[in-house]
């Protein structure tokens, strides 16, 4: 088993614009959760901002010995997240589970890819 129950990703930001086919290529951001038990992990995403409250949690589900990728911009309940705005994530989860962080930046006809591990604390 690998992993922690709660990770910080201390920068996002959705572009406005995007270019190319969607959804493949529209500009994103997205936490990408690996769940190594042998449970189910139930995981809260938590967004923060410089200027408002923060928005969450959003609840999803990482079945056991998987791994699921989930984009911001496609996180609805209990609100969509603003693009072209700043924010932070806290995921937490009920079971340990490793946390990474990846943008794709569309807005040129050159697409920028930027992936980083996630900040694991307790």
């Amino acid at each position: 088993m690998t992993g922690t129950h709660t990770w910080t990703i201390p920068e996002g930001y959705i572009p406005e614009e995007s270019t190319g086919p969607k959804p493949e290529m529209e500009s994103h951001e997205t936490v990408c959760i690996l769940n190594t038990t042998d449970e189910d992990a139930t995981v809260e995403i938590t967004v923060y901002f410089t200027d408002r409250e923060p928005i969450g949690p959003y609840e999803k589900t990482v079945p056991a010995k998987r791994t699921r990728h989930f984009r911001f911009n496609e996180l609805e309940d209990p609100e969509p997240i603003p693009k072209g705005k700043d924010f932070a994530s806290v995921v937490k989860s009920d079971v340990p589970v490793v946390c990474q962080h990846t943008r794709l930046d569309s807005r040129q006809a050159e697409n920028a890819l930027l992936t980083t591990m996630a900040h694991p604390g307790e």
